[in-house]
């Protein structure tokens, strides 16, 4: 298989490491090819007779799939976990059933156990260990004649040790066995350039229950000083389709050059993924991917997708960390989960590079302080070159009908009464279940949005590009 430079410098590198030890920790970016570097590293050692058996475990169903089809055509085997496979791919949640006679199969044989986005596993040792760390503590750590783990945010926001590491003593400081950061990625070609679009409006008036109403000039002002919540805002029908205009036309521009390119919405709730679904068909007539926790298809839609053209996709927790779709080239951060964990495996499902034209990845977010300073933070890890480039300028949010050349302008794709023209009207009709109280039209009464939005693009690498 051709190899990029750094899968090959790492195989090469942890073959070698495997000589004294048994466990080796890979950190890569998002989107780098860890999928890749652990098949090459599972295929050598397999046809170089170092091990019997492989376990992969990933934190989804999609991403133990991804793995299982790699391994499987790089092997030319079996990874389904039956008699006469050469081993198995499955969730971490799998994980807690499998059977004890199954697990002999660690200690009996010579086993490479391979951990996808390590970071979901805790535990130094049992009593700080999570449900998925203890298991590897237990059945896995000693056993395993080899374990490889990947990752590309080594960290929890817990701040619990992840499983199998070393730290230093000082700092406390995860010591990983190879690095490939953002910074070599974008300069190899590897990673697309990460744009972060953070969105603001100027004119915002909040009316209290009791006392007079006041006015705000931007996002930080309206949160710090009011009691008006970031929950809330994300599911304010005007401030979603000020972002979701702005994300549209970026995608509009960039299906003109990739008639392909798509974009991802990353939801709050059930309730709150519907109402976004349903106004990007409104308002783009094309049909809008769905997936939750809640549909046992999902997989099934998000490979359907993966495969196809349909411009967008929203998802409430399962398009994360490892869901390999290279197409996706916009994302909205429209979670209520602030956490820098989150944020930046949010951020990688747009860097994936899909070929040469697709230089730059796009994240729409709005401008939150704890997000925007995650955005700086992701500037301020690439020291060596200048990172930040920033303008600012007013742009109106406006959604753009018109279909990509070669479509006919079909009718909406909701339902047969008529369809609501704005996202409020979606809300105020549609969503009347108890169990989601903030997605009620109530409290969005007591917020106006007259302004304009205003955009700041923090650019990273910019220079790459000049």
């Amino acid at each position: 298989m051709n190899l990029r430079h750094w899968q090959r410098d790492c195989l090469e590198h942890a073959i070698e490491h495997y000589r004294s030890h048994r466990h080796y920790l890979c950190l890569a970016t998002p989107g780098a090819g860890k999928t890749v570097l652990a098949t090459e590293v599972a295929n050598h050692m397999v046809m170089a007779g170092m091990v019997d058996y492989v376990l992969c475990f990933s934190p989804s169903v999609v991403v133990a799939l991804d793995f299982r089809e790699a391994l499987e055509n790089r092997l030319s085997a079996r990874f389904d976990g039956q008699i006469g496979s050469r081993g198995w791919s499955m969730t971490y949640q799998a994980m807690l059933t499998i059977s004890p006679q199954l697990w002999k199969i660690v200690e009996d044989y010579r086993v490479l156990v391979i951990f996808d986005e390590i970071h979901h596993c805790a535990g130094s040792e049992m009593n700080n260990a999570n449900a998925w760390g203890a298991t590897i503590l237990q059945r896995i750590r000693g056993r395993a004649s080899y374990t490889l783990s990947l990752t590309g945010t080594p960290w929890r926001s817990d701040q619990l040790p992840i499983v199998l590491s070393r730290y230093s003593d000082e700092s406390f400081q995860i010591r990983c066995d190879y690095t490939y950061g953002m910074l070599s990625a974008v300069d190899d070609g590897v990673c697309r350039l990460p744009q972060i679009i953070v969105v603001d409006n100027d004119c915002i008036k909040w009316t209290p229950e009791k006392g007079p109403s006041k006015v705000f000039t931007n996002i930080e002002e309206l949160l710090a000083h009011s009691s008006y919540s970031y929950h809330q805002l994300i599911e304010h029908p005007s401030v979603l389709e000020g972002l979701l205009g702005l994300a549209q036309k970026k995608l509009l521009q960039l299906r003109k050059v990739n008639p392909r390119a798509g974009g991802l919405v990353v939801a709050s709730s059930v309730s709150h993924a519907e109402c976004v679904r349903d106004y990007l068909q409104l308002k783009t007539r094309q049909p809008v991917v769905l997936v939750t926790y809640q549909e046992s298809e999902s997989a099934s839609l998000i490979t359907q997708y993966k495969n196809g053209d349909i411009p967008w996709i929203v998802s409430v927790g399962m398009i994360s960390e490892g869901t390999n779709i290279p197409r996706l080239q916009v994302c909205c951060h429209l979670t209520r989960i602030k956490t820098e964990l989150h944020y930046r495996q949010i951020l990688g499902r747009v860097l994936r590079r899909e070929n040469s034209r697709d230089l730059k990845g796009y994240l729409f977010m709005l401008a939150e302080p704890t997000l925007v300073s995650y955005a700086k933070r992701i500037a301020e890890d690439l020291p060596e070159v200048t990172v930040v480039h920033k303008r600012k300028q007013i742009v109106e949010p406006v959604f753009l009908d018109e279909c990509p050349q070669g479509q006919e302008l079909g009718e909406p794709v909701i339902g047969n009464n008529p369809a609501p023209t704005t996202l409020g009207e979606l809300m105020t009709g549609s969503l009347t279940s108890a169990s989601e109280p903030s997605l009620q039209s109530g409290y969005h009464q007591s917020l106006g949005v007259y302004g304009r939005y205003r955009s700041e693009v923090i650019s990273l690498l910019q220079n790459y590009l000049n």
